[in-house]
This record gives C-alpha cells, structure tokens and sequence, in this order.
C-alpha cells in the first residue's frame, strides 16, 4: 500500500469519511495536494490535538524536523493547527468538513472537476446519515441523522454565545462559480466559531467579525432563503448557510431523499 493509499484509508477511518471507489478518483485528489513526505506524516496524526515532539515521535522523526514541515502542512490546509499559550498543536484533518474547505482559495478547474466526480460517492446519503458532519437540530438534544431548516431564532443563540466569530467564503457556491454554474446568493457566509477562527485568520481563508455583523449575516441569509447549517457536534464551531442550488449535501439530498 502506498503513501496515498495508505493515507485515504486514514482519512476514511475519520468521522467525516473518504469512501474508496472504482475509479481512484480519491487517490488522485490526495495526489493534487499532498507530496509524499506529506501523505507519510499525514496519517500520524490523531483527532486528538498534540505537540510537534509528539507527532515526531510517533513518525520516527527529530522534532526539529517534524515542527516545520506540521507548520507548512498547515497553512497548506492539509491538517489542522492552533495556538495554546503559546504553544502549537496538530491534529488530523477530515476530508470534508475540513481539508476541502480550506482549499477555497486553490480551487482550479482540475480539482473541481475531480471533486464533483468524487461526490455521488463521497456523499453517499446513507453514510452521511449515519455521521452527519452537519446538521440543522437544535445544541443540547440528542442528536440524530435527521435534517430540518434550522430557524434564525436557533442560530442567532449560538452566535450571541460566541467570543471569537469569522466569515468565511462559501466553497460550494465559489466552486459553482468557477465553473459558470453560480448563483446570486452571497458568497461571503459561512461562520466560523472558536479555535477555528485562528486557524482560518492565518490561513487567509476568512476575515474576524463582530456579534452584530454576523447576526447581520445570518438575516441576509435568511431572507436569501438559504438553510442555516451548524456543525454536528455539541460545541458548535461553524454554520455553514446553504442553497439547493450549489451545496453538494442539499443537492445529494435532493437526489436521494429518504423513504417515509
């Protein structure tokens, strides 16, 4: 099993999923956005933040050596970093929601266009339905596989309980955009809470906003019509605002409802 083999079934063995398929298709994203020495420390890390010296130890490395090449992987988007007093952690990134969004701005027509051949797998409902990476039920109640529209009213307490906020670009509808194929829906609407506004501030992938701004965000979406998605997890840290038109969870729904 090779480098890229090896890490897509790392990735697979994540909560969020990366499916096999016939055709490889997998195999050639990850060849788009790992080198080798990547993919091969890739599957070193855990959901589990720790320390460069950690890692390197796991990978047989020096720390002097493994610190770098954590830090380039990622502001390459390629693995998730943030900042404790002063001192960096690492941990594995999931395909989607993760690695795929932080590449909103690298997006070029190749990847697209493996992306989209990607998804009917990818998004297989039945999977997805098991482990949601996103879901529109209210923080606090037992969470299930179901998807409703989550009213502003829900949304707008899980922003108000928020101490670091950011706006990022929507990569469904920037992709869509690329290809020809947009909408007129603002592109400029995902919010993102938490440790993960450092990491998207460092990355350039969005900009920090205030309480006001982003309940100014999610009324402009609610207007739009979009669907207001919150991460699956009790600790909230993005809502993603969604169309039917660009979103690729809204579109495999749409081709798959569920029965009853």
């Amino acid at each position: 099993m090779d480098a890229y083999q090896q890490l897509a079934q790392h990735l697979d063995n994540l909560p969020g999923g990366y499916p096999p398929t016939q055709s490889g298709v997998e195999l050639r994203i990850l060849r788009r956005l790992f080198n080798q020495d990547e993919a091969e420390l890739a599957v070193k890390l855990t959901l589990i933040p720790e320390q460069a010296k950690v890692v390197a130890r796991r990978a047989g490395l020096k720390t002097e050596e493994a610190a770098p090449r954590l830090e380039e992987m990622a502001k390459k988007g390629l693995i998730f970093r943030y900042e404790d007093k002063g001192t960096a952690y690492y941990m594995a990134a999931q395909y989607v929601i993760g690695i795929w969004e932080y590449h909103v701005n690298d997006l070029d027509p190749e990847l697209i266009a493996d992306m989209n051949e990607y998804i009917p797998t990818l998004f297989d409902m039945d999977a997805w339905q098991k482990a949601p990476q996103l879901r529109t039920i209210p923080v606090g109640k037992s969470l299930n596989a179901e998807h409703q529209v989550m009213d502003y009213e829900r949304a707008e307490e899980i922003v108000r309980r928020q101490k670091k906020l950011l706006v990022a670009p929507c990569i469904c509808r920037r992709e869509h955009q690329i290809k020809g194929q947009g909408c007129d829906k603002p592109e400029e609407s995902c919010l993102v809470f938490g440790m993960g506004v450092d990491y998207y501030e460092k990355n350039g992938l969005g900009r920090r906003i205030g309480v006001d701004e982003a309940l100014a965000i999610l009324k402009r979406a609610d207007k739009a019509g979009l669907v207001l998605q919150p991460s699956n997890a009790q600790k909230v840290i993005n809502i993603c605002c969604c169309c039917g038109c660009c979103c690729h969870v809204l579109k495999s729904m749409k081709r798959h409802p569920r029965p009853g």
